[in-house]
Protein backbone atom coordinates (compact mmCIF):
# COMPACT_ATOMS: atom_id res chain seq x y z
CA UNK A 1 0.00 0.00 0.00
CA UNK A 2 2.75 2.26 0.50
CA UNK A 3 3.50 2.33 -3.32
CA UNK A 4 -0.06 3.35 -3.91
CA UNK A 5 0.31 6.95 -1.53
CA UNK A 6 3.49 7.09 -3.38
CA UNK A 7 2.30 6.95 -7.06
CA UNK A 8 -0.71 9.50 -5.27
CA UNK A 9 2.25 11.40 -4.34
CA UNK A 10 2.95 11.72 -8.03
CA UNK A 11 -0.41 12.55 -9.61
CA UNK A 12 -1.38 15.40 -7.40
CA UNK A 13 -1.32 18.75 -9.24
CA UNK A 14 -1.63 20.64 -5.77
CA UNK A 15 1.22 21.79 -3.84
CA UNK A 16 1.08 23.67 -0.35
CA UNK A 17 3.81 25.84 1.05
CA UNK A 18 4.70 25.75 4.98
CA UNK A 19 4.26 28.29 6.92
CA UNK A 20 7.15 30.16 9.41
CA UNK A 21 6.93 27.85 12.52
CA UNK A 22 5.92 25.32 10.82
CA UNK A 23 7.94 21.69 11.93
CA UNK A 24 8.51 20.84 8.54
CA UNK A 25 10.79 23.14 6.71
CA UNK A 26 10.43 24.50 3.16
CA UNK A 27 7.88 23.65 0.73
CA UNK A 28 6.16 20.44 0.57
CA UNK A 29 3.21 18.69 -0.50
CA UNK A 30 -0.31 17.79 1.10
CA UNK A 31 0.91 14.14 -0.07
CA UNK A 32 4.24 14.29 1.67
CA UNK A 33 2.87 15.49 5.35
CA UNK A 34 0.58 12.17 4.54
CA UNK A 35 3.27 9.82 3.54
CA UNK A 36 5.18 10.96 6.83
CA UNK A 37 2.36 9.92 8.69
CA UNK A 38 1.52 6.46 6.33
CA UNK A 39 0.73 3.78 8.54
CA UNK A 40 0.01 4.97 12.12
CA UNK A 41 -2.10 2.99 14.08
CA UNK A 42 -5.32 4.11 14.65
CA UNK A 43 -6.21 5.50 18.17
CA UNK A 44 -10.10 7.06 19.44
CA UNK A 45 -9.03 10.39 19.86
CA UNK A 46 -5.86 9.94 18.77
CA UNK A 47 -4.32 13.27 17.49
CA UNK A 48 -0.55 13.03 17.65
CA UNK A 49 2.06 10.58 15.34
CA UNK A 50 1.63 7.78 18.47
CA UNK A 51 -2.18 7.10 16.84
CA UNK A 52 -4.76 9.17 15.22
CA UNK A 53 -8.74 9.26 14.27
CA UNK A 54 -10.07 10.47 11.58
CA UNK A 55 -10.36 14.16 12.66
CA UNK A 56 -7.06 13.61 14.28
CA UNK A 57 -5.08 12.69 11.41
CA UNK A 58 -7.14 15.36 9.39
CA UNK A 59 -6.51 18.11 11.42
CA UNK A 60 -2.70 17.23 11.86
CA UNK A 61 -2.24 17.24 8.24
CA UNK A 62 -4.28 20.63 7.93
CA UNK A 63 -1.99 22.33 10.59
CA UNK A 64 1.13 21.04 9.31
CA UNK A 65 -0.11 22.90 6.14
CA UNK A 66 -0.89 26.12 8.49
CA UNK A 67 -4.38 25.68 8.74
CA UNK A 68 -6.49 25.02 11.15
CA UNK A 69 -9.29 22.44 11.71
CA UNK A 70 -12.12 21.72 14.02
CA UNK A 71 -11.35 18.62 16.16
CA UNK A 72 -14.30 16.35 15.58
CA UNK A 73 -15.61 15.30 12.38
CA UNK A 74 -19.07 16.72 12.55
CA UNK A 75 -17.66 20.39 13.04
CA UNK A 76 -14.96 20.18 10.41
CA UNK A 77 -18.27 19.37 8.35
CA UNK A 78 -19.36 22.75 9.22
CA UNK A 79 -16.00 24.09 7.88
CA UNK A 80 -15.20 25.56 4.40
CA UNK A 81 -17.80 25.20 1.03
CA UNK A 82 -19.74 22.47 0.19
CA UNK A 83 -17.92 20.50 -3.10
CA UNK A 84 -19.83 18.30 -5.80
CA UNK A 85 -18.14 14.67 -6.02
CA UNK A 86 -17.68 15.60 -9.93
CA UNK A 87 -15.62 18.98 -8.72
CA UNK A 88 -13.18 17.49 -5.92
CA UNK A 89 -9.38 18.51 -5.38
CA UNK A 90 -6.64 17.56 -3.79
CA UNK A 91 -6.94 18.58 -0.65
CA UNK A 92 -10.52 18.83 0.31
CA UNK A 93 -11.84 17.04 2.90
CA UNK A 94 -14.43 14.05 2.25
CA UNK A 95 -17.08 13.31 4.93
CA UNK A 96 -18.76 9.77 5.60
CA UNK A 97 -21.48 8.33 7.43
CA UNK A 98 -19.78 5.32 8.59
CA UNK A 99 -22.53 4.54 12.04
CA UNK A 100 -26.06 4.14 9.98
CA UNK A 101 -27.35 7.23 11.52
CA UNK A 102 -29.26 9.14 8.83
CA UNK A 103 -27.46 12.34 7.98
CA UNK A 104 -24.79 11.96 10.68
CA UNK A 105 -21.06 12.47 10.08
CA UNK A 106 -19.39 10.21 11.78
CA UNK A 107 -15.35 9.81 9.41
CA UNK A 108 -13.52 12.44 7.26
CA UNK A 109 -10.24 11.95 5.45
CA UNK A 110 -8.56 14.04 3.02
CA UNK A 111 -8.93 13.89 -1.05
CA UNK A 112 -5.39 13.16 -2.49
CA UNK A 113 -7.09 12.84 -6.77
CA UNK A 114 -7.55 10.18 -8.68
CA UNK A 115 -10.68 8.56 -6.69
CA UNK A 116 -8.41 8.12 -3.72
CA UNK A 117 -8.39 9.49 -0.27
CA UNK A 118 -6.12 9.14 2.80
CA UNK A 119 -7.66 8.40 6.32
CA UNK A 120 -7.23 6.87 9.38
CA UNK A 121 -8.68 3.30 9.50
CA UNK A 122 -10.04 2.22 12.96
CA UNK A 123 -8.64 -1.29 11.59
CA UNK A 124 -5.50 -0.35 9.60
CA UNK A 125 -4.51 3.24 10.70
CA UNK A 126 -3.72 5.83 8.27
CA UNK A 127 -4.65 4.36 4.56
CA UNK A 128 -5.35 5.28 1.14
CA UNK A 129 -8.69 4.00 -0.02
CA UNK A 130 -11.07 4.63 -3.36
CA UNK A 131 -14.01 6.71 -2.69
CA UNK A 132 -15.69 4.10 -5.37
CA UNK A 133 -15.08 1.54 -2.88
CA UNK A 134 -18.58 0.21 -2.13
CA UNK A 135 -18.39 0.20 1.84
CA UNK A 136 -17.25 4.07 1.16
CA UNK A 137 -19.37 5.01 -2.04
CA UNK A 138 -22.41 3.58 -0.09
CA UNK A 139 -21.47 6.07 3.10
CA UNK A 140 -20.45 9.00 1.25
CA UNK A 141 -21.87 12.30 2.91
CA UNK A 142 -19.80 15.38 0.93
CA UNK A 143 -16.86 17.17 0.63
CA UNK A 144 -16.01 20.53 1.73
CA UNK A 145 -13.05 22.66 -0.27
CA UNK A 146 -11.63 24.53 3.18
CA UNK A 147 -9.40 26.79 1.15
CA UNK A 148 -10.37 29.63 -0.63
CA UNK A 149 -9.79 30.88 -3.71
CA UNK A 150 -7.31 33.46 -2.35
CA UNK A 151 -6.15 30.93 -0.22
CA UNK A 152 -5.43 28.31 -3.11
CA UNK A 153 -4.07 31.22 -5.10
CA UNK A 154 -1.42 31.65 -2.28
CA UNK A 155 -0.57 28.22 -0.75
CA UNK A 156 -1.07 26.09 -4.32
CA UNK A 157 0.51 25.60 -6.94
CA UNK A 158 -0.43 23.73 -10.41
CA UNK A 159 2.06 21.31 -11.39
Amino acid sequence: MRKAIIAAATSLTVLFTMGTGSALAGESTLTSVVNSVYGTPYKYGGVTTTGFDCSGFTRYVFKKLGIDLARVSSAQYKQGTAVAKSQLQAGDLVFFNTSGTSGRVTHVGIYLGDGEFAHASSSNGIKIDSLDSSYYKNRYVGAKRILSKYTYAKYAVEA
